[in-house]
């Protein structure tokens, strides 16, 4: 027995392979139906992914100078080595708000401007530390969406979230664009180096209780990322009920608890999600002409 999804996404049926076409459309021995997406509590149909792509990204910085909170960049210590910029969405640590951390080395200031932007968005910063370690300094933030008190669920706004601090990166931090897959169009200094999709992608399923699985993902960053991969995944009928999103430089690092139908996920709906998943990340992205 063998899984086998349709071309549209919008069902997935597991059959035998030796039988015909006609008894696998129409005899199929389980068939998930088609889902919306769902991101913990969320659950809505993607509205219009391709503005969301760049929505909250300006075109390139005109210098390197730009100056976040007073602080002044293209100095002295952006001779050193650029530190590799980290931004993580986590939506595990904390029952109640959306957890933002961003890092690049020793260089960020307070993010006045961030929380600013992300006001913007209707969301409340309910919580602000700082800490540093061998990594740098850290700015982590609790979020909850203004209205409503509750945290972030809904994968548009989260994505939004993740290219609005990133957009302020390379806005005020403009050294970070050598850094940051979306550098090679809206920084000063495109990557140095290109990520090879189909070496960078890894993916990995694993139980994790009876009742959800756990999701890793490893591949190339791009605009859009965390909605089409939460959509791909929906598209097969598996719930994303929580997860970590993080963007570390080039690369982006997923970690999702997905389940089927309140359950851990079979195998062979391991196979179908990873195949699906690996099909979509490793073909040729859209050009940057169609932004």
């Amino acid at each position: 027995m063998v899984a086998m999804a349709s071309a549209s996404g919008s069902a997935l049926c597991f059959t035998d392979a030796s039988s015909s076409p006609a008894i696998r459309r129409d005899v199929g021995a389980f068939c998930l139906p088609p889902s919306t997406i769902t991101f913990g509590f969320a659950d809505k149909p993607i509205i219009n992914l391709q503005r969301l792509r760049l929505s909250g990204l300006k075109p390139r910085a005109a210098n390197a100078t730009a100056v976040e909170n007073g602080k002044q960049d293209g100095s002295a210590a952006d001779s050193d080595k650029v530190p590799t910029p980290v931004v993580i969405i986590d939506q595990d640590s904390d029952p109640d708000a959306t957890v933002l951390e961003v890092t690049f080395g020793d260089r960020l200031g307070a993010l006045l401007d961030t929380m600013n932007a992300l006001k913007n968005l209707g969301l409340n910063v309910v919580k602000a530390n700082v800490y540093l370690d061998s990594s740098g300094k850290h700015n982590k933030f609790a979020i909850t969406k203004a209205d409503s008190g509750r945290k972030v669920e809904d994968p548009e706004l989260l994505e939004a979230i993740r290219l609005t601090v990133i957009n302020n990166l390379l806005e005020f931090h403009p050294e970070s664009s050598s850094q940051l897959a979306m550098g090679a169009a809206f920084g000063v200094l495109p990557p140095t180096e290109q990520v090879d999709v189909d070496i960078a992608t890894h993916i990995k399923i694993e139980d994790d209780g009876a009742d959800r699985s756990l999701l890793y993902i490893e591949t190339a960053d791009r605009p859009g990322l965390l909605v089409e991969l939460v959509k791909i995944i929906t598209d097969i009928s598996v719930a994303v009920e929580s997860g970590e999103f993080d963007t570390e430089g080039l690369l982006a690092k997923v970690k999702f608890h997905v389940s089927y139908r309140n359950k851990s996920l079979i195998k062979p709906l391991q196979q179908v999600l990873a195949n699906s998943l690996r099909y979509f990340l490793r073909r040729p992205s859209t050009d940057d002409s169609s932004f």
